[in-house]
């Protein structure tokens, strides 16, 4: 399993991105997967590449828990989201026992599986695939931006929250990135306000801005504040994503649709993240030009 392998893979991808944060627990999944709906929703071939190898969380926020992988004579076939086939995922959850099984590794074998990962499935014709990382700046992303940096991926994306505590640590992989030669494709502020699903108005729990000063200061696109939104948390928690979550009424009539893609369309935040996907996609499109 060479670098030529790798090269294989990413030569029937377009764009190949990052989704990055130096701190956990600040949606970067989260944001990973609405990226990736969005796009979707957009027509576009959407690949999910889950390298969190310790906390791999896309399965169940996608509703793909329990799936399986499959050895074909290209490669591993990733799992569909949808009937269109659309938006395929793979993680390392589809190959644990169960979804409680730990993964204990050390650095070399982490290592080793992301090679895996990004030489061996075969995701077939993509126009988006969005790599979804850990936390920091240690082995899987020295591992993911060594193994892409030839066939130069597009960059990161940096998912932030506002407050400081969290400002501090996503300078540092903002740093990281200028250091390995990622370039950075705009910072998302995450979890920038409550939005209360009964009366509308927005409360800032954990303030409101910080993500936009930082962008500024670091001179990176500013791609736009998400709000905490009730209805994307039930969605990504229910095992039926084509059921439309409404928080105001649970007990009232289901409303059905064909996929988890056409499900997200019905949350507000889906607005929110078509600005933001736009915004992108211009970006990207301004440096191919």
């Amino acid at each position: 399993m060479s670098h030529a392998d790798v090269g294989q893979r990413l030569a029937s991808i377009k764009h190949v991105v990052l989704v990055l944060s130096g701190k956990g627990g600040v949606g970067k999944s989260s944001c990973t997967v609405q990226l990736a709906l969005s796009l979707a929703s957009r027509g576009h071939k959407v690949g999910v590449l889950d390298i969190d190898l310790c906390g791999p969380s896309i399965p169940r926020m996608l509703g793909l828990e329990g799936q399986q992988i499959h050895q074909a004579t290209a490669g591993w076939v990733p799992v569909f989201a949808d009937s269109d086939k659309r938006l395929a995922c793979m993680s390392i959850g589809f190959l644990l026992p169960n979804k409680n099984a730990s993964v204990v590794w050390r650095g070399p074998k982490k290592n080793a599986m992301i090679k895996q990962f990004l030489a061996d499935v075969y995701w077939g014709d993509l126009d988006y695939l969005l790599i979804d990382t850990p936390p920091g700046t240690s082995d899987e992303h020295l591992a993911a931006v060594e193994y892409l940096q030839e066939w130069n991926p597009d960059g990161a994306v940096i998912i932030t929250t506002p407050q400081a505590v969290a400002l501090a640590d996503v300078k540092k992989e903002i740093n990281f990135c200028t250091k390995v030669g990622l370039p950075l494709l705009g910072l998302i502020e995450n979890m920038s306000g409550f939005i209360c699903p009964h009366c509308a108005e927005c409360t800032n729990v954990f303030s409101t801005g910080g993500g936009e000063g930082l962008a500024k200061h670091m001179d990176i696109p500013f791609l736009g504040r998400a709000p905490i939104d009730p209805n994307l948390v039930m969605l990504l928690e229910q095992d039926d994503k084509t059921v439309v979550p409404n928080v105001n009424d649970p007990d009232a009539e289901k409303i059905r649709t064909a996929s988890i893609v056409e499900t997200y369309q019905h949350c507000e935040l889906s607005k929110v993240f078509a600005d933001i996907t736009a915004k992108l996609e211009s970006g990207l499109e301004g440096e191919s030009k």
